[in-house]
């Protein structure tokens, strides 16, 4: 039988997500953000470690506790890990059957440089809105705008920025986006109203990236045709360009509008893009069926394909890893779930949240808990979706007692968690993005303008308070009690 155990002081809660910093920091300065991904799940490990260490030592350690906390984690974690593999399928046979070559090809022939972040932006938040998945859009378009941009010159940064950017404002802003409807439901909000009231931070954040973007396009400096030529004159001598590849990214659009569930369409997806290559690529087929078409499908899937034809740039942008180059991330997803689970089940998530909730009073005092919170949450959980339904559960009864609505409750979580999971490197969006665009979360984070303006604009939005409404009789009252 257990007995109860005590709840962890505050200052022991804190120590392991410190001491996960810290640990990450030194990394970054020592060896630089390249070598974060060698040792993110060390640290992870180290840190979760630490949290049962400092549990058993002050009696907050019991088998139930830490049962809840990996049955939390896992249940909102582990339906990542086969996303990811299909999605690593999705990038291998799209390269492969000519999809990405040829939105590559017509890009360079349409898109003018200057306002390649801006179109970037633009067309990844259309995508997300009507499919309603941040996910779907950056491993599948995003990926041939990192390809288009790269040839055009821009940095691996500015192109991942723009293409997170606008993935997870479309993601943020459409009804059929899951994290919309748990922000709105976990808060008791009507879904429509929820976005609609999204909108007075989301657009202004919007806004200033677009404008962000469409200056730097104005600077940056484009390769030379020659360069630009000579990629074009491979891509066509290595692969079929021909339209009818685009076939396969039209039929996974209809899937995702159809509302098929993700899982499924990234595996179609992929089985469409593997048909596509004995479909379309005849002259890769046959470069690889050497010991027979079963052991080529599995290679191509497993370890990619690399590609040597001299061209240091071209090799770069078309060779493939396959699963084999998806493993530590998923090692990396697996590691940041131990991690949340071991702050779940030892009480010190509970106990640092409890403490945050209590001594906050007013309209920007919590709103800004609410952010720092969402900002915390993410960090200790790895999972936007349990960070979402804990911030809900944590301030519902705050923001009731003080006479503020829901609504502003659901965007606030939106704007502090939905939005920043992806530039946490060790947060399961985080690591994906970074795996799937092939860019560091720490090269690509400065250029997410997006993504840190959300919660920027939350906090200003409440300090002027335009469009909040407060009840005076229940803020009165939520006054009183914080006094007593």
């Amino acid at each position: 039988m257990n007995r109860r155990a005590s709840t962890p002081p505050l200052w022991i809660s804190l120590l392991p997500i410190i001491v996960l910093l810290v640990f990450l920091t030194g990394i970054i300065v020592i060896a630089g953000a390249d070598a974060i991904s060698d040792f993110s799940t060390l640290s992870l490990l180290s840190a979760a470690l630490l949290c049962i260490v400092l549990a058993a030592a002050c009696g907050s350690l019991n088998r139930r506790g830490i049962k809840s906390g990996i049955i939390r984690s896992a249940r909102q974690i582990l339906p990542a890990v086969p996303m990811l593999i299909c999605i690593a399928m999705v990038g291998t046979t799209w390269m492969l059957s000519g999809v990405v070559p040829v939105l590559i090809e017509y890009g360079l022939q349409i898109l003018n440089p200057t306002f390649f972040l801006v179109v970037t932006c633009i067309v990844c938040s259309i995508i997300s809105v009507l499919t309603g998945s941040s996910w779907s859009t950056i491993a599948t378009i995003g990926v041939a705008f990192m390809g288009i941009g790269t040839l055009m010159g821009f940095s691996a940064g500015w192109i991942a920025g723009a293409v997170i950017s606008g993935a997870y404002f479309g993601d943020k802003v459409s009804p059929l986006s899951d994290t919309t409807v748990i922000a709105s439901s976990t808060c008791g909000v009507d879904l429509f109203d929820h976005i609609r009231y999204l909108m007075i931070t989301s657009f202004p954040a919007m806004l200033i990236a677009l404008l962000t973007f469409f200056f730097a396009g104005m600077n940056i400096d484009s390769i030379s045709q020659t360069t630009e030529n000579s990629i074009l004159n491979q891509l066509e001598q290595s692969f079929v360009l021909t339209s009818w590849t685009l076939l396969i990214p039209a039929v996974t659009l209809v899937l995702i509008a159809l509302r098929i569930p993700t899982l499924v369409t990234l595996l179609c997806s992929s089985m469409l893009g593997l048909a596509g290559i004995f479909i379309f690529q005849p002259g890769i087929v046959e470069m690889l069926s050497a010991d027979g078409i079963i052991v080529m499908i599995f290679s191509l899937l497993w370890q990619g394909v690399a590609f040597n034809t001299g061209i240091a740039t071209f090799d770069d942008l078309v060779s493939t890893s396959g699963i084999t180059g998806m493993l530590p991330t998923v090692s990396l997803v697996l590691c940041a779930m131990t991690f949340g689970a071991a702050m779940i089940g030892t009480g010190m998530l509970a106990r640092v949240t409890t403490t945050l909730t209590s001594r906050m009073h007013g309209r920007f005092s919590l709103v800004g808990g609410t952010v720092c919170s969402g900002l915390f949450l993410n960090s200790c959980t790895a999972d936007q979706y349990l960070s979402i339904i804990i911030g809900g559960n944590m301030y519902r009864s705050a923001y009731k007692l003080f006479g503020l609505e829901q609504r502003l409750l659901s965007r606030t979580l939106e704007d502090s968690i939905s939005v920043t999971s992806v530039i946490i490197p060790w947060n399961s969006c985080g690591v994906t993005q970074s795996a799937v665009l092939g860019v560091s979360t720490f090269v690509y984070f400065p250029y997410c303008v997006f993504n840190y303006l959300s919660p920027v604009m939350s906090l200003l939005i409440a300090f002027t308070g335009f469009k909040i409404k407060q009840s005076v009789s229940e803020a009165f009252k939520g006054t009183q009690a914080s006094a007593a």
